[in-house]
């Protein structure tokens, strides 16, 4: 249920009541701020530029939740704006949270004066300060060095600005369709009339050259523009209405008199299919003042937060928090029309039948964190999600790994849309679809997509099915664009066996017993990678031989991480991985080491800052967890398997300490909330320790109380609370736990038990006590 939020104050009015919410002024780095709003709002607390320095990849402009635009401001960096940056080079319409390459960017838009000299936007960008700079959700404002105040909102699918200009008869609006973050392989601006431009922007890549998609826009001004022009390369040209450009530059310039009026506002909307649906989206969606769309966008945004209400922890943390669970809706977006149509991975115009169709899938990312996180806050949305990726298969004949807007990129490894569709199965959000879902993960699972079809899906699973791994083979040529499981065979391995184990557990659950038998003793195929002279996982070549350094921490043959890493993904049979390397005073022991152990307690922030972290891009040659990167998200949870359950909360709380309020404070990557999700549900204390499951392991949370309201669709109560009076840095630790009063020891729930049950509370002391140490509290094995 969402509530409806106060009336909104601006002015010094709001920013006296941002002042006495906070303490103080809400800053980011040095100056930067965000938007002062109504004492009380949750949006007061979140931080649009966390994660804009040191390569979490965010941005800070103006979305709402699964927005289809996601208008921001883009300053050279490779993924849009980096806060160490001063100049603008344009607001553009599309941006993903926390991506780690060149993507999006299109129709970058600056409002600058005097004469068009300049095409290239690397030239004609306008310096800026962080002084003058400011955002919170659904809205951006800064102040040019050139005397122009830009203002940025949007609604679902178009983006709006408001431009305040110096008095001048020559106000320009440059409209570059031939410059993005990825590679623009052609382009067309046509001037409509005097307020209206329209694009079509072909681009491609993601990391490496992809299929290419388009998307199409089509700006309308609020009143007439004095003349016009396009260019073409670096030729300007005056009263041209049509240019088109195959990888040059190329674009639109619009021109206004602000000697009385010094106002000009833009909208622009978006379509993935053709100009009529951009055309369309702007009709349903447009017409309004840039304040109207301002307060909606952040309604919405209100109506988001308020689903989560934490009580208890520092300002700090509580910033940190709500910005985290801001950055968790971004994504996935909206993809089809207000009219229903979408274009789908064949290319071809589909219509939507009771589900809003939505795009771009970080799958090797989301399946671990955020899924789950969208599953609980936002059931409905992730049921059209996982329907969506239902229509990818029926409509490209595949499944997909990391897709973006229309297109698959092979971004990443392994198998991850099984537990992202398993995840919403045992969820309950695919009833109707129980079928359709597994049939495409069988096939996912048992084949390997044609060499004609742009999938790689699992690419090794020849191999796999044959000898029980995906084979190590270094330097071979890639038969697609993107990522390859035989680049990284050893990671490959776990993440099939990983989903093996989830989609076995959804086979029994749908009667197909002989393919649940399959798939559980597949589940079990991590064991093949396990290297006895070494005590760790490892790759092995085409021959099967172990291939590689020994040292775990040297190894090879594992996606952006190495033996040390993901020596824990394992959480289908974590007895049976904990038996290998020895027992539980062997994984214990290992554990400690991993995690640092002994310095983390004598000093955490330190011990995650200087001993786990390495830098946002070190994924290699390292024996310490690593909180910047996908795969050891879940190894603090391994204490849950190994009777030691206060070091999963010693080991949380550490790294929740990576999560700061400034643009720095993000940890690594957000990868489209995956890291944001994973702050959320850590600080919650509930968290998916079996991904593609309905299993979410305990620690203690970060906050006194947390209230969620919950879809009564999905979750007949309502609402579910989780409970900890009293937590602190030094009373943290579980001593006992019980759900509705009645005593629960056990180190985990399922999701019946959130839905059947009105709350969770833990007693917490200043020392370890021997609550959930039983064999009997683990999480369970599957299969």
């Amino acid at each position: 249920m969402h509530r409806t939020p106060r009336p909104r104050l601006r002015g010094p009015a709001a920013a006296l009541a941002a002042v006495a919410l906070l303490g103080g002024v809400l800053t980011t780095g040095a100056t930067a701020q965000a938007a002062p709003r109504v004492e009380g709002q949750l949006t007061d607390l979140v931080n649009p530029f966390i994660g804009t320095q040191n390569e979490g990849n965010t941005y800070p402009g103006a979305s709402v939740p699964f927005g289809m635009v996601q208008l921001s401001p883009d300053t050279g960096h490779n993924t849009g704006y980096d806060y160490a940056e001063n100049h603008i080079r344009g607001f553009s319409a599309v941006h993903l949270s926390g991506v780690g390459c060149g993507l999006g960017g299109d129709l970058p838009t600056l409002p600058t004066t005097g004469d068009i000299t300049q095409t290239d936007y690397a030239k004609y960008a306008a310096e800026f300060s962080h002084d003058d700079e400011r955002a919170s959700p659904g809205y951006y404002k800064v102040g040019l060095k050139t005397g122009i105040d830009a203002e940025l909102t949007a609604s679902s699918r178009t983006g709006v600005q408001r431009y305040t200009f110096p008095a001048t008869d020559k106000a320009n609006v440059l409209l570059n369709a031939g410059q993005s973050l990825h590679r623009t392989l052609s382009s067309k601006v046509e001037i409509l009339d005097n307020r209206t431009v329209r694009t079509a922007i072909t681009g491609s890549g993601f990391c490496q050259d992809t299929k290419a998609y388009t998307v199409y826009t089509i700006t309308r001004f609020d009143r007439p523009f004095t003349t016009s022009g396009t260019w073409n390369g670096d030729t300007v040209t005056e009263g041209s209405k049509v240019s088109s450009a195959a990888g040059e530059r190329n674009g639109a310039w619009l021109r206004f008199d602000t000697g009385n009026d010094r106002t000009v506002e833009a909208t622009t909307a978006l379509s993935y299919v053709d100009a009529k649906g951009a055309a369309l989206n702007l009709r349903a969606e447009g017409g309004r003042s840039f304040d109207r769309v301002e307060r909606a966008a952040q309604r919405s945004w209100e109506d988001r937060l308020d689903d989560v209400k934490a009580q208890g922890g520092s300002d700090e943390l509580r910033r940190t928090f709500y910005s985290s669970l801001y950055r968790s809706f971004l994504a996935p977006n909206i993809g089809s029309d207000v009219d229903g149509r979408y274009t789908g991975w064949d290319q071809k115009t589909h219509h939507v039948k009771g589900f809003t169709y939505y795009q771009n899938w970080s799958l090797w990312d989301t399946y671990r964190t955020q899924a789950q996180l969208l599953s609980l806050l936002a059931p409905r949305e992730s049921r059209d999600m996982a329907i969506s990726v239902l229509r990818i298969d029926a409509e490209s004949g595949w499944l997909p790994k990391w897709g973006y807007g229309t297109v698959e990129t092979n971004i990443m490894t392994g198998d991850p849309v099984t537990p992202f569709l398993t995840n919403a199965y045992q969820q309950g959000l695919l009833k109707g679809y129980e079928e359709e879902a597994y049939r495409a993960l069988k096939k996912n699972a048992d084949g390997v997509p044609p060499t004609d079809s742009a999938p790689v899906g699992r690419e090794a699973n020849v191999q796999y099915l044959k000898d029980g791994f995906a084979p190590y083979i270094k330097d071979r040529p890639h038969a697609k664009p993107g990522d390859s499981d035989f680049d990284h065979g050893a990671s490959a391995t776990l993440e099939y066996a990983l989903s093996d184990a989830m989609l076995g557990e959804m086979a029994r659950d749908l009667g197909h017993d002989a393919d649940a038998k399959r798939y559980e003793d597949r589940a079990q195929n991590y064991r093949k990678i396990f290297d006895p002279s070494t005590g760790f996982f490892r790759a092995r070549d085409a021959s099967g031989a172990f291939t590689g350094p020994a040292d775990p921490a040297q190894s090879e043959g594992f996606h952006e991480g190495t033996s040390w890493q993901y020596q824990w993904l394992v959480p289908q049979d974590l007895p049976g991985m904990v038996g290998l390397i020895g027992g539980k005073d062997a994984a214990n022991q290992r554990l400690d080491s991993f995690f640092a152990y002994d310095k983390l307690l004598a000093d955490p922030a330190k011990t995650a800052r200087e001993v786990w972290v390495n830098g946002p891009y070190a994924y290699y040659n390292a024996d310490k967890y690593n909180p910047q990167n996908e795969p050891d998200l879940i190894a603090p949870y391994t204490y849950l398997s190994t009777g030691q359950p206060w070091k999963t909360t010693d080991v949380v709380h550490a790294a929740l300490t990576l999560f700061t309020d400034a643009p720095t404070g993000m940890t690594g990557n957000d990868d489209l909330g995956t890291m944001s999700a994973w702050m959320v549900l850590s600080s919650i204390g509930v968290f998916p320790v079996q991904p593609g499951t309905d299993t979410w392991g305990l620690s203690t949370p970060a906050f006194e109380r947390v209230d969620l309201t919950l879809d009564r669709r999905y979750y007949p109560h309502g609402s579910f609370t989780v409970k900890a009076p009293g937590t602190s840095d030094a009373d943290r630790y579980i001593q006992s736990a019980s759900i509705d009063g009645a005593a629960q020891s056990r180190t985990y729930l399922t999701t019946e038990d959130i839905r059947s049950a009105r709350s969770l509370a833990f007693t917490v002391g200043s020392a370890p006590s021997a609550w959930g140490t039983s064999p009997a509290d683990a999480p369970p094995a599957l299969g």
